[in-house]
């Protein structure tokens, strides 16, 4: 199914349907079917921020496929150093046929998006991170199933956000908790409620992982927000994901990575056999891989 989308910002730029096709495609590449259709593609790689498993996934993604990836990060381009961002757009739009980039405005890669001419795939901005709900559900998918309830407990953050909107469009059950003052954008479920999911968030973990099938949770002190690490340490006290609060249930864990064991999970809840974590880490790969055949790769 072509997806009716020329570029992928945020989970529900795709409709239910699209989704639900990203996820056979990814589960048939996953499975050994080859699509070659990127041959000789080029995927310009945008890094502000840094990262293992997003760097690393779409380019072996990009070799898999028959493609290249280029790393453009701060100081290999004119990002950040004078030149309009829409500049940047512009020529890249002329050299290569898409752009991933992992910034920290959203409004910079819907900048991207406007003036390059080439699809153009958010890795990561402060408010989303699409390219991990699409592991994630396709984690879910061959674990749980789809029939599932998951908990989000922790700060409602850019990987909490981007996965509420795309369970509700994958009929996943979720409920939130988190501390008062790091939730979500209420928007966030005002979007999942257009796709038929009630979400009623909490500041009480134990009620939120109730019957829960996966309990999911990133980091407090992300990316940029050091100076913020004493106040959230206080303020997410009882959220960590520990023995003592996974007492009496059997939910699987699940973590983006990378972890700040001790903080938001012990090790040995990471550790355990309750983890997802690394199945949803080499998904990455996967899904984007998917994704990129669709956007990148023509009818």
């Amino acid at each position: 199914m072509p997806l009716a989308t020329d570029d992928f910002l945020d989970i529900d730029d795709v409709t239910p349907a699209e989704l639900d096709a990203l996820l056979d495609r990814a589960a048939a590449m996953k499975a050994g079917e080859a699509d070659p259709r990127l041959a000789d593609a080029t995927l310009g790689m945008i890094f502000e921020k840094p990262s293992t498993r997003t760097r690393v996934s779409f380019e072996t993604g990009m070799t898999r496929l028959g493609g290249h990836a280029m790393f453009l990060g701060p100081d290999d381009i004119q990002l950040g150093h004078g030149e309009p961002l829409k500049d940047t757009a512009r020529v890249l739009g002329r050299y290569v046929d898409g752009v991933m980039a992992r910034l920290f405005d959203h409004a910079d890669v819907e900048t991207l998006a406007a003036y390059a001419d080439c699809p153009v795939v958010n890795g990561l901005t402060d408010e989303a991170h699409p390219c991990q709900t699409l592991a994630d559900l396709l984690t879910i998918r061959e674990t749980v199933g789809e029939d599932a309830t998951v908990a989000w407990v922790g700060d409602g953050n850019n990987v909490g956000q981007s996965f509420v909107v795309g369970a509700a469009m994958a009929g996943i059950d979720v409920e939130v908790a988190t501390p008062a003052d790091y939730g979500m954008d209420p928007g966030v479920f005002d979007r999942a409620a257009e796709f038929g999911a009630d979400v009623e968030p909490t500041t009480d973990p134990e009620a939120a992982i109730d019957g829960a099938d996966v309990v999911y949770t990133d980091v407090w002190i992300s990316m940029g927000q050091e100076d913020q690490r004493e106040e959230k340490l206080a303020a997410f006290e009882g959220f960590q994901l520990n023995a003592d609060l996974l007492a009496g249930t059997d939910a699987a864990v699940m973590h983006c990575l990378p972890a700040h064991r001790g903080e938001e999970v012990t090790d040995d809840v990471l550790e355990s056999d309750r983890a997802l974590v690394w199945d949803q880490a080499e998904n990455r790969m996967h899904a984007q891989n998917a994704l990129l055949v669709e956007l990148l790769g023509g009818e």
